[in-house]
């Protein structure tokens, strides 16, 4: 039994560890596309709900799906919430950098944190203050905008604003249970389609040529690849290991940063990384004074985490990734 546990265990760290390092790839495919962030997620939710929507029919999560009409509404609402997330951190991405909108974005268990304690009454404890501090003098750091930077500080508010969304849908998304997330994440990305189908621009689509297969590679590997991948892991690994595991995201987004673009934060920037990552650790694995749901942050871009039956909610949403 513990031979089983053991390479169950090794291969969820093989499973996240891969949808990690697709996460980390997702700004490349992003700016490559060449479209607008609009219609580069309009188009990632097109994409995303044809693999999701496959992989849920050949493996029959839609007999019993345990959707009611309550769970589709708190399902549609967290997509909702989702879909403007990526398009603040597309945004992001154009304002600023790869690297900096990442890390930025990575204060997501922070704003769960906050509103945890607003929306669902949770106590913050005073080490939790004291890491929000601590991440906070890391945001500051990191971010290295200076007087008049105007685009980096506009970048900052994206990535900002996107976290915010994502803590959103994960508080939304909690209150699920019983539904397989593959489902979950099916429903948030079709929701994507109609809400942002008056905003995609399909005069620059026609324009795209070779885009088209960035944009393709956003739906079909960003979305319903590496999904299906962190829902296989969830199932396998503790929170531990998840959270430990989630930042290969945010490196590997900065390695391919630097090796595509040539950008790369400078030294006072790196000293707020650490910062960063620490404070968002002790908070992920900090034991709740209530009962817990799903741990919050395990990952990146990308549908928040349910709180079902395991192993079927151990997940998140979308896409920390983002």
């Amino acid at each position: 039994m513990r031979n089983e546990t053991s390479a169950n265990q090794t291969r969820g760290t093989l499973e996240l560890t891969l949808a990690m390092v697709l996460s980390g790839t997702l700004g490349i495919f992003v700016v490559e596309s060449g479209a607008s962030p609009f219609t580069v997620v309009f188009f990632r939710c097109l994409f995303g709900a044809v693999a999701l929507g496959a992989y849920s029919l050949a493996r029959g999560f839609f007999t019993g799906h345990g959707l009611t009409p309550r769970k589709l509404g708190l399902a549609a609402l967290g997509g909702a919430f989702i879909v403007f997330n990526w398009v603040l951190l597309f945004e992001a991405y154009e304002a600023t950098s790869i690297s900096l909108a990442t890390v930025v974005y990575h204060t997501q268990p922070f704003f769960l944190v906050l509103f945890g304690a607003l929306v669902l009454r949770e106590r913050i404890s005073a080490a939790k203050v004291g890491w929000l501090v601590v991440a906070f003098a890391g945001l500051v750091l990191v971010s290295g905008v200076r007087p008049g930077d105007t685009a980096s500080l506009k970048g900052l508010g994206f990535a900002l604003a996107a976290a915010v969304l994502y803590a959103l849908s994960t508080i939304v998304t909690k209150r699920i249970t019983g539904v397989r997330p593959h489902l979950i994440a099916l429903v948030q990305v079709t929701v994507g389609i109609p809400l942002l189908l008056p905003f995609a621009d399909f005069g620059e689509a026609a324009r795209l040529g070779t885009g088209w297969g960035w944009l393709a590679g956003l739906g079909l590997i960003h979305t319903g690849v590496m999904y299906v991948l962190m829902y296989a892991a969830y199932a396998k690994l503790p929170t531990a290991r998840i959270a430990v595991l989630a930042f290969t995201y945010p490196a590997v987004a900065m390695v391919a940063d630097w090796a595509v673009y040539g950008h790369h934060i400078g030294l006072v920037q790196a000293l707020g990384v650490p910062l960063i990552v620490l404070a968002s650790l002790k908070v992920t694995l900090a034991k709740a004074p209530v009962v817990p749901a799903t741990p919050p942050a395990r990952a990146a871009e990308p549908a928040p985490r349910t709180a079902g039956r395991a192993p079927e909610a151990a997940s998140p949403a979308a896409t920390r990734s983002a």
